[in-house]
């Protein structure tokens, strides 16, 4: 058995919906390719989340490329909304609004999209939405509190990556009634391997393939944990209960660590994870 190595791969092109798995991604400038570059935004230009709208949960997302790689279009989709498709030539000066939106505390330059193109959304979640994309000439720059470089970093919530493990997910689970799945924590990264339970909390740096990344600080939990794929939050208020009997330290409840890429290149599942 190989003692640590990528167990899994998952995107979320728009910010608080469904994630991709695939069993390879590019890492570029902002994290992995299309991570998070899209979001919705409510009448006053701030972002929307699974935190206040819980049926974002039930929105899946397919990217679809070109065959030079770059990005075509997205769709949006569920049963109950029907398919949704917006082709990236929506994404100009010429359609799309030029403007800052917002996400935590940051102010960020985004083209956005007439609500008139998001009408079905809305109707779907009860509360007027836009859709977001940040382009590559916009920058967002990751909280210097933990990393003092220069990096940017997309609509994700604070970090380019974030890393968890099947064996603390065991764990966890080992303390619940019901198991959660890992989609609860929407990570990035998912390894596995012959390490123990949350080892991945001591670690400063990790290599997986030719990346090096560094651990910049434990990721604190929030009440989207709780949310099932029905779109409804757990009156158990689980695993979020749990998790704070015994995983609650200067950060908050935390799983999984944020990490920050110090170089590009590719990642495969399976690719073995050397760390300090």
């Amino acid at each position: 058995m190989r003692s640590c190595y990528v167990s899994g791969l998952i995107t979320y092109p728009v910010k608080s919906l469904q994630g991709i798995s695939k069993e390879a991604y590019r890492v570029d400038d902002f994290g992995f390719e299309h991570d998070r570059r899209f979001m919705l935004i409510d009448d006053k230009n701030k972002f929307i989340s699974q935190r206040s709208q819980p049926k974002l949960a039930l929105l899946a997302v397919n990217v679809y490329l070109s065959s030079q790689g770059g990005l075509e279009s997205i769709d949006i989709f569920s049963d109950q909304l029907g398919h949704l498709s917006f082709p990236m030539s929506l994404f100009n000066e010429h359609i799309a609004l030029d403007c800052d939106v917002m996400v935590w505390g940051d102010v960020v330059r985004s083209l956005v999209l007439n609500d008139s193109y998001t009408e079905k959304l809305s109707k779907f979640l009860g509360v007027n939405v836009r859709l977001a994309f940040m382009s590559d000439s916009s920058f967002r720059q990751i909280d210097r509190q933990y990393f003092s470089e220069d990096k940017r970093v997309s609509f994700a919530d604070g970090y380019p990556f974030l890393l968890t493990s099947e064996v603390s997910l065991a764990d966890l689970n080992s303390r619940l009634e019901q198991p959660v799945p890992m989609s609860n924590f929407r990570p990035n990264i998912v390894i596995s391997g012959r390490v123990s339970a949350y080892t991945e909390d001591a670690w400063k740096r990790i290599m997986i393939g030719d990346i090096s990344f560094e651990l910049v600080k434990p990721c604190s939990r929030c009440i989207m944990t709780t949310i099932n794929k029905k779109g409804e939050k757990a009156a158990s208020r689980e695993p979020l209960k749990t998790l704070s009997q015994y995983r609650r330290n200067e950060f908050g409840v935390c799983f999984g660590q944020n990490l920050v890429h110090l170089s590009r290149g590719t990642i495969r599942v399976g690719d073995l994870v050397s760390f300090e």
